[in-house]
């Protein structure tokens, strides 16, 4: 009878097979499983080499190598990620936060300087990264919306996890559907579906096959919920009211027209930390009627 692998043997096993099979941060989903496995820290897993795994150890560890094998993201298979500083729950009902969302929430955060917005509206909310972040930045309250209650529920146990349910109020509903119009919103902010239907099939299958399809899915031309988005927040906004989206790096200058057509001004572009086009915002004249 063959004795039970020792958490060096294991992981030097994992990442030959985990590199092999193309996942991308072999080493470091290796070194997270067994953590999980385990229930150590990282530096209680380096220097225990040669603790030899229990059996439940060895195959919840197994399990979750094979997991990301078959391409599952390494995100899916722990439940959770980092966003902003922040902890998060994720599952296959939202997308995995990713930096780039960073972006989208530190301009908001930057132009509420200034402006000092008290209620802003998450549209497409998410596991609500975007709504929890703002508000454990200041923000006072935050109308979060969704077209999936699998969403929504993980985006309020997101918020209960990081203190910040008692400034979001969560919405089901396609887009604006059951928003309060009499609230009057200082800006209305959104990552929505925005990937083009015939590039769908082109994009890393830990996305393709495991992200969920209507978060992703933005239409012919990948600005389906942009054109919606913006004309529909028209009577949601404030006069001087912002409307801010997270972009494909292509996108921004169909964007700038989109907003431009429905009376936005001062539309600008933001970079990301790779120098691509990443997020637009503008704000809704003030006094005029712009439809």
């Amino acid at each position: 009878m063959s004795r039970n692998k020792t958490v060096k043997e294991a992981l030097a096993e994992a990442k030959k097979e985990l590199k092999e099979s193309g996942a991308g941060e072999y080493k470091l989903d290796a070194e997270l499983f067994m953590m999980k496995a385990t229930d150590m820290t990282k530096t209680s897993v380096l220097i225990n080499g040669d603790k030899l795994l229990t059996d439940r150890e060895e195959e919840l560890f197994n399990s979750m190598v094979q997991k990301r094998k078959k391409g599952v993201p390494s995100q899916y298979i722990l439940g959770k990620c980092e966003f902003m500083g922040y902890e998060f729950f994720v599952d296959e009902n939202v997308l995995i936060p990713r930096p780039d969302t960073e972006v989208l929430v530190e301009t908001v955060l930057n132009v509420s300087q200034k402006e000092n917005f008290q209620n802003v509206i998450d549209m497409c909310t998410g596991s609500g990264c975007i709504a929890v972040s703002l508000v454990l930045n200041g923000i006072k309250s935050v109308e979060a919306c969704d077209i999936s209650q699998g969403a929504l529920s993980i985006a309020k146990k997101n918020a209960e996890h990081n203190n910040a349910s008692d400034k979001i109020r969560f919405i089901q509903g396609d887009l604006f559907q059951n928003v309060d119009k009499n609230l009057n919103f200082d800006a209305v902010v959104s990552n929505p579906p925005y990937i083009p239907t015939d590039d769908i099939n082109g994009l890393m299958r830990e996305v393709r096959d495991n992200e969920p399809l209507n978060a992703l899915d933005g239409g012919t031309d990948g600005l389906d919920f942009y054109r919606r988005i913006t004309k529909d927040s028209l009577e949601y906004l404030a006069d001087g009211g912002y409307l801010f989206f997270e972009i494909g790096f292509n996108q921004g200058e169909d964007l700038k027209k989109i907003m431009t057509d429905f009376g936005f001004d001062e539309i600008k572009i933001v970079k990301d930390y790779a120098g691509l086009d990443r997020v637009v915002f503008g704000y809704k004249r003030r006094g005029e009627d712009v439809i």
